[in-house]
Order: C-alpha cells, then structure tokens, then sequence
C-alpha cells in the first residue's frame, strides 16, 4: 500500500476521502474533487491509497478509514479486491463507494465478455502518456513563478492573485498535455518582464468576487491553524490585490476569467475554448 506522499494533512477537516486504487489512483481522485467543487469552501483532504495489491493493504486502509471517520472510494479492477473491500466497509460500518465496478459489470454484460482485470491499463507508456508527464513536470517547475523563464516557454500562463486557483488548474491542464506556468499577482512583487512580452492570448488572467475571496482565504488560515483575522484575509487588503491585478490584466489585453463559484474543471473548459479558438 503506498499513501501519497504529497498529501497535505489539514487541522480538524470536515471531511476526509480515501481513495483506494489498484493502480495509481488518478481517476477516484478526479471524481472526489469534482464533489468537493460542490460543498466549496470546505475543509476536505484527499488521502490517496495507490497500488493495492493484496488483501491485507486493502484492510490496513479500511482500519484507517474507519479511525478517521473517512468515507471510501475505490477504483479497483481486480474482482477479488473489490468484492474483499466492499465486504470489510460493510462490516466495519465504512462509507464506501465502488467507482469502476457497477460499470465493469455492465459492460461484461453488454459486450459478452470478460474484463481483462488488469490495473493501470489506461496509463499506457506511449507518446501521449510522456507528453502528459513532460506536462506535469514543467507545472510543478514553473508553479507560482519559481523559475520566470517557464513564461516564455508555456503553452499557457495564468496569472491572478492567491487563492484563485491557479495552480490546480495548471496541473489540470497539464493532463490534458498543455505546459502552464502560472504567476502570482502581488503589489508588493514587480510582474516577469517577460509576461509583457507574451502574445496576450497565451495569457488568461483570473479574477474573483472579494467576498469569496475573503471566505476561501479565512478557510485557508484556519487550516494552516493561524488566526482569520490576519491581513491576508482582510477586506481592504483583498480589494487592493484585485485592482492591481485588473490593472496587470488591461495592460497585456489578455482574456480574464471569473472563478468565482466555478469548479476547476468549469475554468479550465472556458480556458481551452479561448485557446482552441
């Protein structure tokens, strides 16, 4: 059983999501945080359980599930381990929810055949996978304008400030194997020169109503466990940013998106029909 490793655990959240698969996980992740979209803001975390293989993995993440009061996802193939999870939820009064199964055994019936029960196979190691992966990796790179060299080089460069959702939706649209660096918008902090120099339709600026601002960013303290009252969070400091961001934003002439009440996965479809067109 491998728990990813880049799971941020929150102080108290409201609630908390195993996803359990036979195989890397990415599909269950998906879908939990498209559910998530709908309750937000919340204080949620995701803790991903990739690569079961046998049955005692699967009962060490029910045991933890059920200390943590943790609802279940399942992605997993292999029939054995999905009738063996299904049965130990039950039994420990686990909420769990089968993703593949009901579906696996429609088409079974549908199809006349078998299911090749085989993890993994939508991660094939051929070209398209490697472009994803390459895509992935200058996300991470050239998050948050750690290396302002990746703005010259990306398909795509969102800028906004804190908290509007910029990097999930560069690892978002990585997946769908476009590089994206995205740049933060800090009065404080000078703009890359090189953002000027972009073609203004590579460029998507994000921007959001101040009153949710406000909301996500006091969530936000108080899931670092640091007081809401702290500027960050205030009114007048939220104001502020967006203004100078609005400016940044007429200055390049680029596209400008509201992600307020939006789910990424909405933001990032209005992004791909501006690119596309």
């Amino acid at each position: 059983m491998t728990l990813d490793p880049l799971t941020v655990f929150h102080k108290n959240p409201d609630v908390i999501i195993y996803v359990v698969s036979d195989s890397a996980g990415d599909t269950g992740e998906l879908v939990v945080r498209a559910a998530i979209a709908q309750f937000h803001p919340v204080n949620s975390e995701i803790r991903r359980a990739s690569f079961i293989q046998d049955e005692s993995a699967v009962e060490r993440m029910v045991k933890l599930a059920k200390q943590n009061q943790a609802i279940v996802l399942y992605t997993l193939v292999i029939p054995q381990l999905r009738q063996y999870i299904a049965r130990l939820c039950e039994d420990y009064g686990v909420v769990a929810i089968d993703l593949l199964g009901s579906l696996i055994t429609s088409m079974e019936q549908r199809i006349g055949r078998s299911s090749r029960n085989e993890p993994g196979l939508n991660h094939v190691l051929d070209e398209d996978y490697f472009r994803k992966v390459e895509a992935v990796e200058f996300a991470v790179k050239y998050d948050d304008a750690k290396d302002t060299s990746g703005v010259r080089k990306a398909d795509i460069v969102l800028i906004g400030v804190s908290r509007t959702s910029k990097t999930p939706l560069s690892m978002y649209l990585a997946h769908k194997k476009f590089k994206v660096a995205n740049v933060p918008l800090v009065p404080e902090i000078k703009p890359p020169d090189e953002l000027f120099a972009l073609p203004s339709e590579k460029v998507i600026g994000l921007t959001i109503g101040t009153h949710y601002l406000n909301v996500i960013r006091k969530e936000r303290l108080k899931a670092l466990g640091l007081p809401d009252s702290a500027s960050y969070a205030t009114t007048d400091r939220i104001e502020r940013e967006l203004q100078y961001a609005e400016e940044i934003m007429q200055r390049i002439g680029c596209k400008v998106i509201d992600v307020s009440h939006r789910a990424v996965e909405e933001t990032a479809s209005l992004i791909l029909e501006h690119i596309r067109n």
